[in-house]
């Protein structure tokens, strides 16, 4: 679907949450993927394919592969308030064996890519633990502004900040 440096945007498929669950290996890294949207730790593939089976109408699901149809990332846009000009980016997730290469970021310009050229949002926005400094940078190198709105979550026994962020349609 979109190919940036030999990564292949492609939609979902249910058997892709075999490989993504193994990529959550303790509930820190669950709740930083999923925040509340999942109530208990550990999920099994059966979890996520339910979850976007009731909440997957109004998403676009994706799955990232390299070159050789690896499974190397994961991630959805969906519609917050019944509006075709403000997209939501949120299950962002990467094989946790290839963090720290630039995966990430290069993922999510690819949603940012697809959300304003083929999807025509004017405004992409997401949410990020503030104790997630690795995706919230990533975020920021791609380009997210940080909105000064912050919500909280009981994630493990703690409160947890998460930091509102956007990035606007310059073509628009």
């Amino acid at each position: 679907m979109k190919i940036r440096n030999n990564m292949i945007l492609r939609k979902y498929i249910p058997k892709d949450a075999d490989t993504i669950v193994k990529w959550i290996k303790d509930e820190r890294s669950f709740r930083y993927w999923c925040a509340d949207r999942y109530p208990n730790f550990p999920i099994s593939a059966d979890d996520i394919n339910c979850y976007y089976r009731i909440f997957g109408e109004d998403m676009h699901i994706f799955t990232a592969i390299d070159a050789s149809d690896n499974i190397i990332g994961h991630f959805t846009l969906r519609y917050p308030n019944k509006s075709d000009k403000v997209l939501r980016l949120g299950f962002v997730i990467i094989d946790d064996r290839l963090r720290g290469k630039c995966i990430g970021k290069q993922m999510v310009s690819c949603a940012v890519d697809y959300a304003f050229n083929k999807l025509k949002a004017e405004k992409l926005t997401l949410g990020v633990f503030e104790n997630n400094l690795n995706a919230f940078y990533c975020y920021k190198s791609c380009g997210f502004i940080e909105t000064g709105q912050t919500e909280q979550y009981i994630c493990s026994g703690e409160t947890w900040n998460c930091i509102e962020m956007y990035i606007l349609n310059e073509k628009i």
